[in-house]
């Protein structure tokens, strides 16, 4: 948004304070100044200048020959405009100066034979206006040689101020002076309003009737009458055109003024053009259609806000006015309209006709419900002034539910505590009561603040605090040289997050994104919603619960354009409810980050070398072993498999770490599938990422290579038939010694010869010590001992070594 210092000038008292200072002092409080321009610097070169004489140009009819004088020096100049003559005071453009609309050089020159040593300019070439019919002819009082920009007040200062969402009382001049006082601890001075009414009464005249007061709470009206519609004065073309507005006539400039004075857009209407004198502020009708302004037809639904007449709609609330009620420069008698609009019903309009315009701008941000009376006050008066018109008597304020302002608590310790330093509670009043809040009560430790309607972002004690941090200065917060801080060491969940990604592309996994939020019946399926209070939609209700439903979407989609072989990954939080009643607090609901596998379709297509093969849960148990093998060591985690009843899968198959179930997946049930139209089998599986976070590849450390030989004992035994070859090598790894380092089972036997129930396992043992040569006595000894340990506790038959 565009803000001219010189305008500010008018609210607050700027001497001797230079530009960087503002410019710097708005951007550290909030208002980030992204741009500085000097519009002075526009008309260098350009000077007031008095026509001494004119004649006819000798060689050409429609050109002139005119002596210009800048009080010092004559100068000869061919003008070509019908309306120049002698005894003017004009823009007089020297050599070398640049044309602020076009940006071309003024240069000596020779016109049909005469020279030229300047040019005499007109408002549009000055950027003034769009009058390109001749010169500006100046006020006659002004003194030639003066510097344009200074004589006209064009010597301005403009800052481009970038506005955050949630600051609509910086969308104005008295807003952004509102914190320069503030931060220079200087008086804010408001226009004064002096109206001086006639005999009629407004409600003789005119009438509002609001019937959706939750769209308009408050509509407000002033009534000027016998007003000429002519051009405005200098000085209000001045302040328009300094932030990029072009000057149309009068009375709308008041409203664009005001506007951009304010913060509260207006809008005028030719009351005689307005049926029955009546404002009637209601919801529009579906495929309702209204003539806007910029002579477009537009087509509205219910939850749009209309102002009408008695008989037909005249404008669209909080957006733009139409054709039918605009002012002309035949307008007589005018109504002002200041109103305080909802600010979504605004957006939502504005968003679906895709007309963004200063007033919808602001009004979809938030103005000022408290403001419409004097702002309407502000406008009939100038219109009265500059429109030579006489204002009524009164107003009309429908304003039946009237919007209280908000009290906060300020504990003085609290504002200590979250800036780490103290502020003297002086300094904080002081603070606040400069941004326009007021002080209700107050004790030694805390203050209880107004929160004035210009502010609907103030809510709680931490806004306050930041309003008072961003206004004392940030700047002056005393540096600490050293603070000692303990840091627990943490995963870095970012960093994990990437090798998760980088293990599920390197099998091939493509990622996907998904929406969390669902339909309530979809997200339902897996655990327990949450359910949005004000949704966009019906299809985004919910919260997800899963990000099974995310990823079946996606695969019914590719399914549906051909793509029917996938393997797919997303990493994303799901929620679900913890408690029956309603959430109250953080333990009411739960929030877990997890990762989710799907693989569907083909697992091998059909060629020369191989037959077409599906998917199966064996390729879910090898790709999720093989993932968790790329980001720790797989045999930490333990597989199970089972049929266990559960809502969405039709085979569990589990992985647990620590007796604690990290993920689980597996075939997802046909009824699932077919709320998405999925007729192909679809595996799935999900880990919470905290939980395998902690299961990291251990540190590889080199071994050396065996200097000494092994020594291997090979044994059998015959056992009975429900004996693992488990429970054997177990046995003999514990009777014994250190020496011992494998057992394998190489060979199992059975035969009717062993025995009812019976079978023979033999096992290779393995002896070796990494510091010397083993002697066959000690291993022997080793060796028997494990033998008859298998032979007592399992009541095996030795068969031999």
């Amino acid at each position: 948004m565009k803000i001219s210092l010189n305008w500010i000038k008018n609210y607050v008292n700027l001497d001797g304070i230079a530009t960087d200072q503002i410019v710097d002092k708005l951007t550290i409080s909030g208002l980030e100044v992204e741009e500085v321009e000097d519009k002075g610097k526009e008309f260098d070169n350009i000077v007031i200048g008095f026509v001494k004489e004119k004649k006819k140009h000798p060689n050409a009819d429609k050109l002139s020959v005119c002596i210009v004088t800048d009080g010092q020096e004559d100068f000869n100049v061919v003008c070509g405009a019908p309306n120049v003559d002698a005894g003017q005071k004009v823009a007089f453009a020297k050599i070398g100066a640049v044309i602020p609309n076009g940006g071309f050089v003024i240069a000596k020159a020779r016109l049909r034979g005469e020279v030229s040593m300047g040019m005499i300019c007109s408002a549009s070439e000055l950027g003034l206006s769009d009058d390109h019919a001749g010169i500006l002819v100046l006020d006659s009082e002004l003194k030639e040689g003066q510097s344009l920009s200074e004589a006209l007040g064009l010597n301005d200062t403009v800052l481009e101020v970038g506005i955050t969402p949630n600051r609509p009382d910086a969308l104005s001049h008295i807003g952004v002076a509102r914190d320069v006082a503030a931060l220079f601890n200087r008086e804010l001075k408001l226009p004064e309003i002096n109206i001086k009414g006639t005999s009629g009464d407004i409600n003789s005249v005119a009438s509002v009737e609001i019937l959706n007061l939750k769209g308009c709470p408050r509509y407000t009206a002033k009534v000027v009458r016998n007003v000429k519609v002519k051009e405005s004065p200098v000085w209000l073309k001045n302040r328009l055109t300094s932030i990029g507005l072009r000057p149309i006539n009068n009375i709308v400039d008041i409203t664009n003024f005001i506007l951009h004075e304010t913060g509260q857009p207006l809008h005028a209407f030719d009351l005689d053009k307005v049926e029955g004198h009546k404002i009637i502020v209601r919801s529009a009708e579906d495929g309702e259609t209204f003539v806007t302004l910029d002579s477009k037809e537009r087509k509205l639904v219910a939850t749009d806000l209309v102002i009408c007449d008695a008989k037909r709609s005249v404008a669209i609330a909080g957006v733009m006015g139409g054709e039918n009620s605009e002012i002309t420069s035949e307008t007589k008698n005018i109504l002002i309209e200041s109103a305080y609009f909802n600010s979504s019903d605004i957006r939502k309009t504005a968003k679906k006709l895709a007309l963004s315009t200063d007033a919808s701008y602001r009004f979809e941000r938030g103005t000022d419900p408290g403001n419409t009376l004097y702002v309407a006050e502000r406008a009939a008066e100038l219109m009265a002034l500059l429109g030579e018109g006489e204002i009524l008597n009164g107003a009309i304020d429908v304003y039946p539910n009237k919007i209280e302002r908000l009290k906060v608590s300020l504990r003085f310790a609290r504002i200590t505590k979250i800036l780490g330093f103290e502020i003297a509670n002086e300094d904080v009043k002081l603070s606040l009561r400069n941004l326009g809040f007021e002080i209700a009560g107050e004790n030694e430790t805390s203050i209880e603040a107004i929160v004035p309607t210009f502010r609907p972002d103030v809510e709680r004690e931490i806004d306050l605090i930041e309003e008072v941090a961003r206004i004392y200065g940030y700047d002056k917060i005393p540096a600490v040289e050293k603070i000692a801080i303990t840091l627990e060491k943490k995963t870095d969940q970012s960093a994990f997050k990437d090798i998760l990604r980088t293990a599920a592309n390197s099998l091939g996994f493509y990622e996907i994104i998904s929406n969390s939020l669902q339909p309530a019946e979809i997200a339902s399926v897996t655990g327990r919603t949450i359910d949005m209070l004000n949704p966009q939609s019906f299809d985004m209700a919910s919260l997800r619960t899963s990000l099974l439903q995310g990823a079946l979407y996606a695969v019914a989609k590719n399914i549906n354009v051909g793509e029917k072989n996938l393997t797919l990954f997303e990493i994303g939080n799901v929620f679900n409810k913890l408690t029956e009643g309603e959430i109250k607090s953080f333990n009411d609901f739960s929030e877990v980050e997890k990762i989710m596998f799907v693989i569907t379709g083909k697992a091998d297509v059909a060629k020369w070398y191989c037959k077409e093969r599906n998917f199966d849960i064996y390729d879910m148990k090898g790709l999720v072993n093989s993932f968790l093998g790329s980001i720790g060591p797989d045999n930490i985690l333990n597989d199970s498999y089972s049929y266990v009843e559960n809502k969405y899968y039709d085979f569990i198959l589990e992985k647990t770490f620590e007796n604690h179930v990290v993920g689980f997946g597996g075939l997802v049930k046909k009824d699932i599938l077919k709320i998405f139209d999925i007729q192909q089998e679809v595996f799935a599986f999900e880990f919470n990422i905290a939980d395998i976070s902690g299961v990291t590849k251990p540190v590889r450390k080199f071994s050396e290579l065996l200097k000494y030989p092994k020594i291997t004992r090979d044994c059998a035994f015959i056992l009975d038939k429900n004996i693992l070859g488990e429970e054997v090598t177990k046995l003999i790894y514990n009777s014994g010694s250190q020496l011992l380092k494998k057992v394998e089972l190489f060979d199992i036997f059975e035969s009717g010869n062993l025995g009812i129930n019976k079978k023979s396992m033999a096992f290779s043992l393995e002896y070796y010590d990494v510091t010397r040569t083993l002697k066959d006595e000690e291993v022997e000894k080793d060796f028997n001992k494990a033998v008859e340990a298998v032979k007592l506790e399992l009541k095996a038959e030795f068969r031999g070594a």
